[in-house]
Parts: structure tokens; sequence; C-alpha cells
């Protein structure tokens, strides 16, 4: 890791008032490099970096980093928690059913929530979530046909 790029992600730690340690330090970077990864494939990077980090300090800095906003942890139906460093506005997702393969999506029309609901129910709506579904480009250009 770079001294800047590790400067950076110390600085975003410290910016939300968490204590700059390590494994913090090493799973941030982890998920910024791969946007919507699973938490094996998080522990699986970090361990690259920090060998005896265990799978419960990794579960541990990712809530951790989910609580304090940094880390934004979505779940597509039928998929594992998967985790992006992308926070702050209001994206949703297209996941490819056959693959699970996930991509951001920018709002489609306006300001976030980007929909407006039918009925509150008194709730101050701040964020929608949407998943939209289909195939990616790989299984679309694949000889055998997904299943549905």
């Amino acid at each position: 890791m770079s001294t800047t790029r590790g400067a950076d992600l110390r600085e975003s730690l410290k910016a939300v008032g968490l204590r700059v340690t390590r494994p913090r330090v090493a799973v941030l970077g982890a998920v910024e490099d791969q946007p919507h990864a699973d938490t094996e494939s998080l522990i699986g990077a970090v361990r690259r970096e920090l060998p005896a980090v265990s799978h419960q300090a990794v579960y541990d800095v990712l809530r951790a980093l989910t609580t304090a906003g940094l880390v934004r942890r979505i779940q597509p139906s039928g998929s594992v928690a998967r985790y992006e460093s992308r926070v702050g506005d209001n994206h949703h997702h297209v996941v490819c059913s056959s693959c699970g393969a996930i991509a951001d999506v920018d709002c489609a029309v306006g300001e976030g929530p980007c929909l407006d609901a039918s009925e509150t129910h008194g709730f101050v709506i701040d964020e929608a979530e949407v998943t939209y579904w289909g195939i990616c480009p790989a299984c679309s250009e694949s000889p055998v046909a997904p299943t549905s």
C-alpha cells in the first residue's frame, strides 16, 4: 500500500472518530480495492497484508466501518452480504441473475431518494434502495444459456 493511500485511509478513520489500527486500515483498503466484495474475499485480501488477522476481527472491523458510515453493506436477495466504500450518495445496483456480478447504478431521476413512496406512514424517508436484475455482458456472451 502506498504511503499516501495509507495516510488517506488513516485520515478517513480519524475523521469519523475511529481509532486507527492496522486491521481497520487493511479492511478499509480492501473494500476500496474490491467494490461489492463478500466477507470471505475481504478476509483473503486482508490476510495478504496481515496474515494473522482472524475472521472475527474482519467481521468486527466491517461492522465498525459500516456503523461509522465509511462502508456500505448491501445484500441483494439470495446473496451474501457485500461491502462497498461508495457512501454518501443514494446510488443503486444492478445484479446479474446468472453469476451474481454487481455494478453501481446512479439514480435515474432527480435528487435522492430517487423515488417517492406512495405512502410514508409517518416516516421521514431519506433513502430508496433499488436493485435491478438482469444478465451481465459476460453471461450474455456465454454459449450456455443462463437458467432462470
